[in-house]
This record gives structure tokens, C-alpha cells and sequence, in this order.
């Protein structure tokens, strides 16, 4: 019996070793592929340049739309389409500006997304500095006609600076209404950055129904600094100028592109970025770049003739930046259809050098993806991390408990260019970008390969 139960172990640590040579050898060839014959940088730049920023509703939209069709049709999906759904169409209307109206100093910013405009005669008033929500609770009573400016700084002791961002975002998302309960007639936010250049970043804001909408812009941090000095020694006043409106709701699409599976053509792993950016920027990082390293493992798979066996979507997900209604729809319509998403992988952080991987699964899952680490780890991503996903994916996960994963490049820069004007092609570097979507491929096909 003893020599029965050694001779089992040793066959199966053969096996074992054997399976993880021949997956090792698969995620190489997989690498090899797209680092020698990769085709995303170029796609990006085509996106960037020759489309630019995205929103929502823009006819930078449309014609984005009509160029991932395209290239998921050279890429070789077996099936191609655009699904439908009603995207904001939010518009700024013009240049954004405000004045300090005693020295007539200029400040870099840019209204926030979704926010509406001061009219054609602008806003002026007194600034009122408010470091914290606290601060803005205790000082209530001195808000009323007054301009509210959050000078929330970015944490800069978070070496995670997505942590920074979500605990600065509030200020951007929800500050807005909160100063209006009080009466404020417009506000300033210090933009969400520890940079060191002046650009303002934009990103959505969201108005209570129950409060006065009004106007919000973000202003460049070293023009935070001199107006938070200002304000400290003299009384400050400004004159604001947007013009921001919504038109009526418009049509959008995800657009999907998909190899069957051989074995189980209806369990369903998708794949994806968004395809929408903000209007102040080319959306090179936020999120092109997801969406070119998602294209590009479809090409990649087609070009070594990888057969999956299960079916891989390659999603390009509309209106993520001001209503996630390209996500919302794409888990919808699975569940109408009564579909099975058994895996979903974002990319929305960025091109930057692949660190990690987050996922949200049960411990079992998670335990088994981490046995595979070790044949990602040399491509970059060397953490497997509980938590992680992606905003467009996270429907499937709130509907059908879907497990989820999210790429994490190198967060340092992210925050940098995240919403701004610098978020270009300029700034994206061809090597990162590539070897993000080795690590994401070589996820892919392990999943696939195994299941969970």
C-alpha cells in the first residue's frame, strides 16, 4: 500500500512539473509574440492622435467606436459587434477660466465633468478656503454666497496612490452638493495630484437632487498653493467663467469583440478597458491603454493559433468616465440572456511598468490562481493581491458574483497625468505598455486553460 501511495505522489509531482514546463513554454511563446511583433503601441498612437479625447456623446466617440470594430476584425475575431446603450452627453462648452480679480492673476483650471456652467456673465466671489469636510461642517455658517475652495492635499504617505485618490475623490465627487447645502454659489477643488507641474485635472462630479447644482472647477496645484496663501493673508475674490451642459442622452456602444471556446464555448472570460476619456486630454493612459492591451492579446492569440477553450470577450466599454453605463449594460443584457461569466480582467490603471494583479474571488479561487504566479512573476506582475477588478467589470461581479481581476501597473506616475491635459501618447512608454498585456495574456490563458 505504502509503495502504491509513493508511486501516486511521484506520478502526480511529474505531472504537475510537466504541466507547469509546458505552460511555462506557453506564456513565453505568448510574450515572444507581443514583445517582437506587438502592434499596440501603434494602435494607441492612432487612437490618441488621430481620434483624441473621447467623451461620452463626442463625435470623437463615434469614431472611435467605428475604429475598435475595425481592428478587432483584422485581429481576426471570429465575431464582431457593437452593443447599444444610451451614453450622458455632457459638453464644457468652451475654455474654462478664473480670474483673481485684484492682481488679474490667470489660474490653470478646468471644470469638473458633469458640472454645470456659470452662464456667459460668469460667477464672482469671495473664496472661502476649507482644508477638509470637517472644516466645512464646523464652518457652515460662513458659507452662504460664498466660493467654496477644497484644498484636500493628495496623501503623499501612501506609497499606494490609489489609496491617495480614493480619499482625496470625495472632494471632487460629492463636494460640490455638500458646499451647496450650505449655500456656497460655486466651488474650486484642488485637483487630484501630487504632481509638481500645474495642470488641472477634471473627473466627474456628482449633484445631489436635493441640493442647488452649481458650478465646480479644478484648479493646477501650484495655483492651489498661491491661492491657499492668498486667501490666508487677504480676502480673495474671483471671477469664474464655464459653460457646461448636458444635451439629451445619445446611443454609445461597447464593442465586443470574441473567440469561441472549443470545450466550453458558454462559459465566458472577458477582457477589457474603456474606450471613453475626458475632452481635456488624448486619454493615452485612461484609458487607451487598456483598450489597446486588450486588442492586442486577441491578435496576439490568432497569431501563435491558440484555440481557447473556453470563450474570451474582448470588451471595449463605453462611458466609463461619467456614467458606467457601457459596464451596466454589458452585465445586463448577460443576464437577460442568462449568460455565464465566470472571469473578468480589467486594465484601467494606466500603461505604466505591470506590477501586480488584484483579485476579487473566494479564498478558493484565489489560492489556486496563486499557484500560478510564479510563471507571471518574470513578466512583471510578482504580487498577487486580494481585491481588485475594474469599474466597467464590476456589474458582472454585483449580478452574477463573477470572480474579477485588475491589473496594477506601477502606480507612481498614474496620478500625474490621470484626467489632465499631459495624459498623451507622449507619456506612454512602448516597452510598459507591451509587457502589460503579456502579463494579462498569460492570465488569460491560464484561466482558461484550467478554469476556476
Amino acid at each position: 500500500m505504502k509503495k502504491l501511495f509513493f508511486a501516486l505522489l511521484l506520478l502526480f509531482a511529474f505531472e504537475t512539473s510537466f504541466s507547469q514546463q509546458e505552460d511555462s513554454l506557453m506564456v513565453n511563446k505568448i510574450a515572444n509574440e507581443i514583445l517582437a511583433n506587438g502592434e499596440c503601441y501603434e494602435r494607441l498612437q492612432f487612437l490618441t492622435k488621430k481620434i483624441g479625447g473621447r467623451l461620452a456623446g463626442s463625435p470623437q466617440m463615434v469614431l472611435a467606436e467605428q475604429w475598435g470594430e475595425k481592428v478587432m476584425k483584422e485581429n481576426g475575431a471570429d465575431k464582431v459587434w457593437l452593443q447599444e446603450c444610451l451614453v450622458p452627453h455632457w459638453v464644457r462648452g468652451g475654455e474654462d477660466k478664473c480670474v483673481e480679480t485684484i492682481s488679474g492673476k490667470k489660474l490653470d483650471v478646468v471644470a469638473l465633468g458633469n458640472s454645470i456652467g456659470t452662464g456667459v456673465n460668469g460667477i464672482e466671489g469671495e473664496v472661502l478656503l476649507i482644508n477638509s469636510f470637517d472644516e466645512l461642517e464646523k464652518r457652515k455658517i460662513e458659507i452662504n454666497n460664498k466660493i467654496v475652495f477644497y484644498n484636500y492635499k493628495f496623501n503623499p504617505t501612501l506609497v499606494q496612490t490609489f489609496r491617495s485618490y480614493g480619499d482625496a475623490s470625495p472632494y471632487r465627487g460629492n463636494g460640490p452638493s455638500r458646499a451647496a447645502k450650505y449655500g456656497a454659489k460655486a466651488v474650486i477643488v484642488r485637483s487630484m495630484s501630487h504632481s509638481t507641474d500645474n495642470n488641472p485635472h477634471t473627473g466627474s462630479t456628482r449633484y445631489a437632487d436635493s441640493l442647488p447644482k452649481i458650478p465646480a472647477i479644478a484648479i493646477g496645484l501650484k495655483d492651489a498653493d498661491w491661492l491657499a496663501k492668498e486667501i490666508v493673508s487677504r480676502t480673495v475674490n474671483v471671477n469664474m467663467n464655464t459653460m457646461g451642459h448636458y444635451l439629451p442622452d445619445t446611443i454609445g456602444h461597447n464593442v465586443i469583440g470574441e473567440l469561441i471556446g472549443s470545450e466550453f464555448p458558454d462559459e465566458i472570460i472577458t477582457i477589457g478597458g474603456h474606450l471613453d476619456s475626458w475632452d481635456n486630454c488624448e486619454g493615452a493612459h485612461d484609458d487607451g491603454a487598456g483598450c489597446v492591451q486588450t486588442m492586442e492579446i486577441l491578435r496576439a492569440f490568432k497569431a501563435i493559433g491558440y484555440q481557447p477553450k473556453r470563450t474570451i470577450r474582448f470588451v471595449l466599454f463605453a462611458n466609463e468616465e461619467n456614467g458606467l453605463r457601457g459596464g451596466t449594460k454589458y452585465a445586463e443584457e448577460a443576464k437577460a440572456k442568462n449568460e455565464k461569466h465566470v472571469f473578468a480582467l480589467e486594465s484601467d490603471a494606466g500603461g505604466f511598468t505591470p506590477r501586480a494583479f488584484g483579485f476579487t474571488m473566494s479564498e478558493e479561487k484565489f489560492e489556486k490562481v496563486l499557484k500560478w504566479k510564479n510563471l507571471i512573476a518574470p513578466y512583471g506582475c510578482s504580487e498577487f493581491n486580494r481585491g481588485g477588478g475594474g469599474a466597467d467589470i464590476g456589474p458582472l461581479n454585483r449580478i452574477f458574483n463573477t470572480p474579477l481581476a485588475g491589473l496594477s501597473p506601477d502606480s507612481q506616475r498614474y496620478f500625474d497625468l490621470h484626467h489632465a491635459r499631459n495624459d498623451v501618447f507622449e507619456n506612454v512608454n512602448k516597452r510598459e505598455l507591451e509587457l502589460g498585456a503579456v502579463n494579462m495574456a498569460a492570465l488569460i490563458y491560464l484561466i482558461d486553460k484550467y478554469g476556476l
